[in-house]
C-alpha cells in the first residue's frame, strides 16, 4: 500500500504503537512519498528528511527528526541501514531485500532479495538459535 496520501499515515503509525503527531506524520509523509516512483531515491539520510520536511513543514528540529527516524526504525515502520559508522540511511521498504552502496556518488539503491544467496553467509549457528536478520551491502565504487 502507498502512503503518499497523508491521511492513511496517522492510522499507520497506530498501526506500530506510534501516537500521531504533526511532526511524525510530515516525517513519514516524506519516507513514504519516496516509494511511490521507482526512479526516485527511496534511501533518505536524516539531514534529507530534514530538508524535505522543513521545506514544506518548517517547524520541524534535527533532534525531532533524528529521534522519530529512530523511533520508526525501532518500531519496524522503516529500516535503518548502516552503510558505515557515520552515515545511515532509512529505508521505507521493509520488505527483506538487500543493498547496493556506491562509495563514490553516495548513492544507495536496492537488490532484490532473490537476487542474492545468502544461505553461505549464515555462520553455523548455537542449537536453539536461528537468525533473526541479515542486511547485505554491497559497495562499490563506479
Amino acid at each position: 500500500m502507498s502512503y503518499g496520501n497523508k491521511s492513511e499515515i496517522p492510522r499507520l503509525l497506530r498501526e506500530h504503537g506510534i501516537q500521531p503527531t504533526t511532526q511524525r506524520v510530515e516525517i513519514a509523509h516524506v519516507l513514504f512519498a519516496h516509494t511511490e516512483d521507482p526512479e526516485t531515491d527511496h534511501h533518505l539520510s536524516a539531514d534529507d528528511v530534514l530538508v524535505q520536511v522543513n521545506a514544506d513543514f518548517n517547524r520541524v528540529s534535527k533532534a525531532t527528526v533524528y529521534n522519530t527516524l529512530r523511533l520508526f526504525a525501532e518500531t519496524d515502520l522503516i529500516r535503518a541501514v548502516y552503510v558505515s559508522a557515520s552515515k545511515v540511511f532509512y529505508d521505507a521498504n521493509t520488505a527483506p531485500h538487500h543493498h547496493l552502496y556506491d562509495e563514490a556518488s553516495g548513492s544507495l539503491r536496492d537488490i532484490p532479495a532473490d537476487e542474492v544467496d545468502v544461505t553461505q553467509l549464515v555462520p553455523h549457528l548455537p542449537e536453539g538459535v536461528s537468525p533473526e536478520d541479515l542486511d547485505v551491502i554491497v559497495r562499490v565504487r563506479a
